[in-house]
């Protein structure tokens, strides 16, 4: 069910609507957004970039089982501020390519 909802939520985000349940992530400005989805007690989310023209990168996706509270773990955020990077690098080598 989650899975099936934070899909049809980034579908929605490609189109460039805002889905329900999504909130931008604390810590990286603009244009990175979370998706969050509670399915039979466990917590789901999916977190992507709208900061590049043209493309929306799904950054990273899992069942949250934080220990400490409602934060994201540290593991996670980490995974994603690597990924924005790579997704930077791959976006503008792409732009590059096009010119």
């Amino acid at each position: 069910m989650a899975r099936r909802e934070i899909g049809q939520a980034l579908f929605e985000a490609q189109l460039g609507q805002h889905p329900a349940g999504t909130k931008p992530l604390k810590g990286f400005g603009s244009g990175v957004l979370e998706i969050r989805k509670n399915a039979d007690g466990d917590a789901y989310r999916a977190v992507y970039t709208v900061r590049f023209e043209g493309v929306l990168y799904v950054l990273h996706a899992f069942q949250k089982k934080s220990t400490k509270g409602i934060a994201t773990p540290k593991l996670h955020l980490d995974l994603i501020k690597q990924r924005l990077r790579q997704a930077e690098i791959i976006h503008r080598a792409s732009k590059e390519a096009r010119s």
